[in-house]
């Protein structure tokens, strides 16, 4: 059975922006004199916007509310987004060459606002057919929530589905959508082996994208 669909994360997929999550996240616990650790980044990595700042509440200990610290950090990543767009090298290509040949979509749990920003910086706001934002999915990644809601408004079925995923949030919620895995992860977070292993291709930089690493999938 063809690939009949791509559908593909933003945050260290499309933007290598775990690094100003990341950076937003320290700087907002220095100013609370904390200390946010590489282990809660990677735990925080590929949740929902309430899921990742519950993360930050509790790991930090903190006393503002989930609204207070989402807004917070939406506010720092934007900042940083406006310094500089840190696109992932052949994302942008490999979106377009994606769209040529098959349905595509955009699958991110990300806040409403901040996919806005980076979709209409990039213009792949213009690419994608279906954009599912993160704040309207109650059940956040390793949840197949997302990926259901974005099958669903493309109109295809799992087994003809590749999904494209950087973080081991995302690609348990790809592997219990029972889609076909791109394992795309950003060069500061490798996956574990065995979420490795749940993938049926793995890539370096997203300049590896092409219809071959699709086809052969199947």
């Amino acid at each position: 059975m063809a690939i009949e669909a791509v559908i593909f994360d933003m945050d260290g997929v499309l933007v290598d922006s775990e690094g100003y999550w990341g950076l937003s996240r320290v700087e907002f616990a220095q100013d609370q004199s904390k200390v946010w650790t590489d282990d809660f980044q990677r735990e925080a990595m590929g949740r929902s916007t309430v899921g990742w700042a519950q993360v930050m509440k509790n790991r930090l200990e903190l006393d503002e509310s989930i609204d207070e610290i989402i807004q917070e950090i939406k506010a720092r990543v934007i900042a940083h987004y406006d310094q500089k767009m840190p696109t992932r090298a052949g994302a942008l290509e490999a979106v377009q060459l994606a769209a040529q040949h098959y349905r595509v979509g955009l699958a991110s749990g990300s806040p409403t606002d901040i996919i806005q920003h980076v979709m209409k910086s990039t213009g792949l706001d213009q690419i994608f057919e279906v954009m599912i934002f993160g704040d309207s999915i109650p059940n956040g990644k390793p949840a197949p929530d997302i990926y259901h809601e974005a099958m669903k408004q493309l109109g295809v079925e799992p087994q003809v589905t590749v999904g494209v995923e950087d973080s081991v949030n995302g690609i348990r919620a790809l592997k219990a959508a029972d889609m076909f895995i791109i394992a795309a992860p950003s060069p500061n977070y490798p996956l574990p082996a065995d979420i490795r292993a749940m993938a049926h291709a793995h890539i370096e930089s997203l300049t590896e994208f092409s219809l071959d690493l699709l086809n052969g999938i199947v």
